[in-house]
């Protein structure tokens, strides 16, 4: 694969479905190792962002240079239409594939998306971002944790969290690279205005995590995608769940549902 070296997995015969993470993931966090929908046939493809897990580092880690990525991804493939299914800054780069590529989306699975264009250039939430990629480049693993500081998420989900962001910390070949990631991620906007997503013309499903568990990704973000695509739908967990977008076997099925709605 020319560019910079991704490192992709696909299991499954059918109609395709591409995964897609977050910032300082990997593709195991969207379904978080479930094998539902290869088993209820499709196709799945799952790739490691640049920088990130086994795929290779690059120099720009933009929104541009992301949506390209997965362009590359499809096109290697042999895919022309495909269900896109991305968490965080994966759901970012399908919207925005999406608006530049619509012809080539089958439905949309937006999991957590947390792009809010009114805040963009807040200096408290660069500096915030700035922060941990300070501590991942100078402490490593346990230096991007202290730099995260306490989760903000009730106290029975405190040690299950930092386990978790240890063991996805723990997955990148080039921390390095994540480190350039998240300061550059931040700093890049998807779309300019959420009111462009009225241009996304797919059937979609937003999956919005509430406050209580998952601050970073507001779930008022969530309901206002939802409401501006002119296709999608909300859904998220019962109010004191853990969020729907953690449960990978739940998550598999939202996918599937949509898969099975999704325009081919």
């Amino acid at each position: 694969m020319a560019g910079v070296p991704l490192a992709v997995e696909e299991a499954g015969e059918g109609r395709p479905v591409v995964l897609l993470h977050g910032l300082t993931a990997t593709r195991r966090y969207v379904v978080m190792g479930s094998r539902l929908l290869e088993r209820s046939g499709h196709r799945v493809i799952a790739y490691d962002a640049r920088g990130h897990g086994e795929s290779g580092p690059g120099d720009v880690y933009d929104y541009a240079a992301l949506t390209a990525d997965l362009e590359r991804v499809l096109d290697e493939r042999g895919v022309d239409r495909a269900v896109l299914a991305g968490a965080s800054m994966g759901a970012h780069t399908a919207l925005r594939f999406a608006l530049e590529h619509p012809e080539r989306v089958a439905g949309l699975v937006v999991i957590t998306p947390a792009h809010e264009p009114d805040r963009a250039e807040d200096p408290e939430r660069l500096a915030r971002w700035d922060a941990l990629a300070r501590g991942l480049r100078e402490g490593g693993v346990e230096g991007f944790v202290r730099a995260y500081g306490d989760p903000r998420v009730p106290a029975s989900m405190r040690d299950t969290v930092l386990t978790v962001i240890r063991q996805r910390l723990s997955a990148h070949r080039h921390p390095d690279a994540v480190a350039d990631a998240l300061e550059q991620v931040p700093r890049s906007a998807p779309f300019d205005r959420v009111a462009d997503l009225a241009a996304v013309a797919a059937p979609a499903v937003v999956v919005a995590s509430r406050d209580e568990f998952d601050p970073g990704h507001p779930y008022a973000v969530g309901v206002e995608y939802a409401a501006t695509m002119p296709r999608a739908r909300l859904v998220s967990e019962e109010p004191g769940r853990s969020p729907l977008a953690w449960q990978g076997g739940r998550l598999s099925r939202v996918i599937g549902e949509l898969a099975a709605e999704a325009v081919w």
